[in-house]
Parts: C-alpha cells; sequence; structure tokens
C-alpha cells in the first residue's frame, strides 16, 4: 500500500503555483509594480521560513495572501517613521562629533569656570546656564540689574581669555551650554 502523495507532499512546492495571486494582491496594495514584487518576495521568504506553520489542509493561499498583507502593514510602519531623505541632506546634518573632544572641552571650561570669582559664576549660571532674564536673576541674588549685567560680562570676557580659542571661535563646541555662554561673551564685545 503505497502513501498518498497529496499528503506526503512537501507543502513548500505549492508555494510557487501562488505567486500570480500574491503579486496581484500584493499590486493592489502598493499600487507600484517594483514594490509589489518586493513585497511578493518578502513574503514568500517568510513564508519558508515558517512553513512548519502551515496547517496542511488548510488553504495556503490564505495563509500566503495574510503573510503578504501583514509584511505590508510592517513595511508601512517603518516607513511612517522614517525620513525620506534622498539627497543625503538630513543625515549630513546628523554627524556626531566624538565624545572625548566634548569632555576635553567641558574639562577645559570647567577648569576656566572655577578660576572666576563667585558672583561671576552665578551670574553666568543663572542667565547662561539657566537661562533666566537679568531681571530673574538680579532679584534671586538681591542686587540690582547692571549689577547682574556687569559680573555676567565680565565673566564672559574672562571665560575666554581662560579658553584661549582660536580663529574659529567655539562654534565646534559639543556642549551647548558651554557654547552659549561663551559666545554669548564673544558677540557682548563685539557689539561694544
Amino acid at each position: 500500500m503505497s502513501a498518498d502523495p497529496a499528503v506526503s507532499q512537501d507543502p513548500r512546492d505549492e508555494l510557487v503555483t501562488h505567486l500570480g495571486p500574491m503579486r496581484a494582491f500584493a499590486l493592489s496594495l502598493t499600487r507600484n509594480g517594483a514594490e509589489a514584487d518586493d513585497l511578493v518576495q518578502e513574503s514568500l521568504v517568510k513564508a519558508w521560513k515558517n512553513i512548519e506553520s502551515f496547517q496542511s489542509g488548510t488553504n495556503m493561499q490564505a495563509w500566503l495572501f495574510t503573510i503578504l498583507r501583514n509584511t505590508f502593514y510592517s513595511i508601512r510602519r517603518k516607513r511612517s517613521r522614517e525620513v525620506a531623505d534622498p539627497d543625503g541632506i538630513v543625515a549630513g546634518q546628523m554627524s556626531v562629533k566624538p565624545a572625548h573632544d566634548g569632555r576635553l572641552q567641558l574639562a577645559e571650561f570647567l577648569d576656566a569656570f572655577a578660576q572666576l570669582p563667585v558672583e561671576q559664576r552665578e551670574a553666568l549660571a543663572l542667565v547662561g546656564a539657566s537661562g533666566f532674564s537679568y531681571e530673574e536673576a538680579a532679584n534671586m541674588c538681591g542686587v540690582a540689574v547692571g549689577t547682574i549685567k556687569s559680573r555676567a560680562n565680565r565673566g564672559r570676557a574672562r571665560l575666554v581669555e581662560l579658553l584661549h580659542p582660536g580663529e574659529t571661535g567655539y562654534a565646534d563646541m559639543t556642549d551647548r551650554v558651554t557654547a552659549a555662554i561663551v559666545n554669548a561673551g564673544a558677540q557682548g564685545r563685539l557689539s561694544a
């Protein structure tokens, strides 16, 4: 007595018979021939890898269409989180400087900052780093607005002297708080 060939047949052999309907379904979803072909291919790879989850005797086309549909929506969700950047403009702006440069610059800044008188450090911390207005900082310190402005400007000027900026200034600093404090001092000197 021989075994029934339909029962012992490998379900992978049947995959090829569903390519036409799969492509038509993929084309209806993507509305693009190349994307439809890619979708069918990716769905077939998934089906091939997971063929043991297919139950013999059930509708293979329905199983394949489910895989194809789920793959389509997964790709669509993934694309909705991606930024289209065909010219590489966005990617070019996303460069990250090495962390060690920032640590070195921050260490140099902290050394210079520690050399300032406490009143100048306080004014710079409130106005430059914490973002308070001169009026708010003056109220916190119990001094006149002009006193806070003077302390902050003298502190910035002294920081610039201590840090010895090159011809390019501090445009390449990785610590934005440090750069804001130092550059604000440099801008104040230029406008004076």
